[in-house]
């Protein structure tokens, strides 16, 4: 198991009071474990030390307004390259049946495609192989970690370490394609009501859905042009 992937997958995620706790240790795993650069493990210490710190309502608050009202900054992943389409349901459903042919099992309400999910898929992996297959999100990953670098969010530097794993550089043509949807405006509630009204996706049962290699899967994204997104996303309920 590689435990840095773990750590960034809990970083990544809405903060509780168990992740205010463990803050110290995931700074160890960082250390210990040297996946990351001396660079990427010294850039995360800010957010290391907010999650120690600061309220955790604040921390809520400002994870909500980063992460689920903020589509361009959505971490589930098929949102960048599939939106709303139907392609993004059969995809799903790939990504399941890869986790569950790793023996790992979902047992979180997010979907299979959230990156903290994918992270922690990533932890159970042999660290070559788990390199591969962030490398195939490599471009989307890279866009996360341009927008919050423009929004000073100490996340940034986990999304910078992770396309620094991935071998994507941000000035890459997939990276740009991705950033030329323009960024939402979380503050825009007439624009999130509208999200909610969305429909929203199903995961029936797909004849053509099948077992493919994560890296298979997530390779596919290369060759789909990202969709200009609505202004913002829905509030996840926490």
């Amino acid at each position: 198991m590689t435990k840095t992937f773990k750590a960034l997958s809990a970083l990544l995620s809405y903060p509780n009071a168990d992740l205010k706790r463990a803050a110290g240790e995931i700074a160890i795993v960082l250390e210990g474990e040297g996946v990351l650069s001396r660079q990427a493990q010294k850039a995360i210490q800010p957010l290391l030390a907010d999650m120690a710190q600061r309220d955790l309502y604040d921390l809520q608050e400002i994870y909500v307004l980063l992460f689920d009202r903020s589509r361009t900054l959505s971490l589930n992943l098929f949102e960048h390259v599939h939106g709303e389409s139907r392609e993004r349901g059969p995809a799903m459903l790939d990504l399941l049946e890869t986790y569950r042919a790793g023996g790992f099992d979902l047992a979180s309400t997010e979907l299979p495609d959230h990156l903290p999910i994918l992270l922690e898929y990533l932890s159970t992996q042999p660290l070559a192989e788990a390199r591969e297959i962030l490398a195939d999100a490599g471009h989307i990953l890279a866009a996360l970690a341009e927008r919050l670098q423009r929004r000073d969010s100490p996340y940034a530097a986990v999304l910078v370490g992770l396309a620094e794993l991935a071998g994507v550089k941000a000035s890459s043509e997939r990276v740009r394609e991705l950033l030329a949807v323009k960024d939402d405006d979380p503050e825009d509630l007439k624009a999130l009501d509208g999200i909610w009204e969305e429909a929203e996706v199903t995961f029936g049962p797909d004849p053509n859905a099948g077992c493919p290699a994560t890296r298979d899967m997530l390779a596919r994204m290369d060759s789909i042009p990202p969709k200009a997104p609505p202004a913002t996303a829905a509030a996840a309920n926490k």
